[in-house]
């Protein structure tokens, strides 16, 4: 059944065939802001900086790190799978291509997506001739997708969620919402809210799979650069603030006070989510009074430092090692959380504040377990983690965290089932003409 029409999504995409005028003037401005890759900024425009490879190639769009390296574990099991297929991993993000260079498995391909520019999006479609498209969270780009379902390209969307945000913005909108999302040959959502949130919008065929997150190998670290941190911390307890947002680490330096109190040895390692605000909080937390190394700037830990500043990227997995007790930040602030599954698979008790909404049933299931626990306040947090701290007690949390997420590994199976079935149908592209309906 061919999706409803829409008069707004018409008008999209008749703005998105004459945009790239406003796509070129924003590629310059980003480029400028070190947002884009100058050597790279043909690919989003469409213009591929790769030969396509021969036979059959798996098309997955992601927003950014995060989405990106959910898919890895994935993908190399895809691959593994089908000796003759082919992978294009597409993202946004400046940072995401940068870890994705060390990283994708064999037979797997990086781009930039292309912006949304209709004739940019039909440039990238023509060379890349995807077999099949998957998208994954709630990365929708409206010419995009339209693009790939004119040309008969199986899609899916894995991962599915979406924020409190973007629904109530689509319910704004049900036409375009019902086009957009009905154009999916089937829907993979990551919990029962999700689910039902994406049929209101119009998705079609819908299941609950769980998320790829929580099916993800541990993340990968260095051994030797572990021993060589465990050494300089050694006879320090060690607390990781993960993956902070603005905002969060000025709750970070009151705790720490607060919890020196009772730990005077206390040695902190602080991971901004993004590590370009590194130089910036190095500033703010010396202004605090805080001894501070910054791992950027290759500065050593030494007896006296307060706090190791983390800010580099694709270590996480270093310091969930390091570490028997991880803040996962993002929730204390209303970004939503972040993935809880990385410091579960690591043996890393979890703190974290009550925005998680992004991993709503993660940390539910976490917390039933014993595994998590929630905070409300930075008084509340002090309080936690010298609880939690405690060996006897970070031991027992680690168990149950490694405990509540073993059954990941059945997450992968399930939605390869679903991919190997779209890779196994014939191909049937058929390019809609240019005038069809919206």
């Amino acid at each position: 059944m061919p999706p409803p029409r829409s008069a707004m999504l018409g008008a999209y995409l008749a703005a998105s065939r004459m945009g790239a005028g406003a796509g070129r003037r924003l590629l310059a401005r980003r480029l400028a802001e070190g947002k884009e890759e100058g050597d790279r900024i043909g690919e989003r425009m469409g213009i591929a900086g790769r030969p396509r490879p021969a036979g059959r190639l798996a098309w997955f769009n992601a927003a950014s790190v995060g989405e990106a390296v959910s898919l890895l574990e994935f993908l190399k099991r895809l691959t593994r799978q089908h000796p003759d297929l082919h992978c294009l991993l597409t993202t946004v993000t400046v940072t995401s291509a940068r870890l994705l260079d060390t990283r994708l498995p064999p037979r797997c391909i990086h781009q930039f997506a292309p912006l949304d520019v209709a004739p940019w999006v039909e440039r990238f479609l023509d060379h890349w001739r995807p077999d099949l498209a998957i998208w994954t969270e709630s990365e929708i780009w409206p010419a995009t997708l339209v693009a790939a379902h004119r040309r008969g390209i199986p899609m899916l969307l894995i991962n599915a969620r979406i924020s409190e945000r973007s629904f109530r913005r689509w319910r704004w909108m049900p036409g375009m919402a019902r086009s957009l999302f009905g154009r999916f040959d089937r829907v993979l959502a990551q919990d029962d809210l999700a689910a039902r949130q994406l049929g209101a919008l119009g998705a079609q065929e819908v299941v609950v799979t769980g998320t790829l997150k929580e099916g993800a190998a541990p993340l990968d670290h260095d051994e030797e650069e572990r021993v060589r941190m465990t050494k300089a911390l050694a006879g320090r307890p060690v607390w990781l603030a993960a993956s902070t947002h603005e905002g969060e680490e000025k709750v970070v330096s009151t705790v720490i006070s607060e919890v020196r109190r009772s730990l005077p040895m206390l040695a902190v390692i602080l991971a901004p989510r993004h590590p370009a605000r590194g130089d910036e909080l190095a500033a703010f937390l010396r202004s605090e009074g805080w001894r501070v190394a910054q791992r950027s700037k290759g500065e050593a830990i030494a007896p006296e430092t307060d706090i190791y500043l983390a800010d580099t990227l694709g270590e996480m997995g270093l310091w969930y090692r390091v570490a028997s007790v991880a803040f996962v930040g993002g929730s204390l602030v209303e970004v939503g959380g972040h993935n809880p599954f990385e410091p579960a698979l690591l043996g890393c008790a979890v703190i974290h504040g009550p925005h998680v909404r992004n991993f709503a049933e993660a940390y539910a299931r976490l917390a039933a377990a014993g595994a998590a626990v929630e905070v409300r306040s930075g008084a509340e947090l002090a309080r936690a983690v010298v609880e939690v701290i405690a060996p006897d007690r970070a031991a027992k949390m680690a168990a149950a965290a490694w405990a509540a997420v073993s059954e990941g590994a059945a997450v992968t199976d399930a939605v390869l089932e679903v991919v190997e079935h779209y890779l196994a149908r014939p191909e049937a592209a058929v390019v809609v003409e240019e005038g069809a309906p919206a």
